[in-house]
């Protein structure tokens, strides 16, 4: 996903972009890539972790790339890398990362079943490593010891 940092998504004065309109195009991209794993609704449930590396300012290309780390059995860990861009010269910085949980949900709006990811290289099996310890710490931070969330 692409977005330009236009006047009205900053602060004004150092004209540096507000965390809440961040915090929205993270989620709008994640969910998209949570619809499509489990081809249907996803609700965010959880953002476990979002580092502001450096601000994002007025006028800055913001790319927003999503994946999602891991599933279980009603629930899916999407991961957000956020970099700028400079239009004049291409460069790119990373400014942001970010875990946000989303769970699949039907018409009913009850929890569903999703795919299990195929994980194909040994980056697949990493970050899915990675996502099952990040759950296993949020549930274990929210008092509970398993569930689909």
């Amino acid at each position: 996903m692409t977005q330009i940092v236009m006047p009205g998504h900053t602060n004004g004065a150092s004209g540096v972009l507000f965390v809440g309109t961040l915090v929205q195009w993270i989620d709008v991209c994640c969910g998209v890539a949570a619809m499509r794993l489990s081809a249907g609704t996803a609700v965010t449930a959880s953002i476990d972790r979002l580092d502001f590396l450096v601000p994002v300012k007025l006028g800055d290309v913001v790319l927003l790339e999503a994946q999602v780390n891991f599933t279980h059995k009603t629930s899916m860990e999407v991961g957000c890398r956020v970099h700028t861009e400079d239009p004049r010269t291409g460069s790119r910085r990373r400014t942001t990362t970010a875990y946000l949980t989303f769970v699949a949900t039907g018409e009913d709006g009850a929890p569903r079943h999703v795919p299990t990811l195929e994980l194909e290289t040994d980056d697949d099996r990493r970050r899915f490593e990675a996502g099952r310890q990040r759950r296993v710490e949020r549930l274990r931070a929210a008092g509970r010891n398993g569930g689909d969330a």
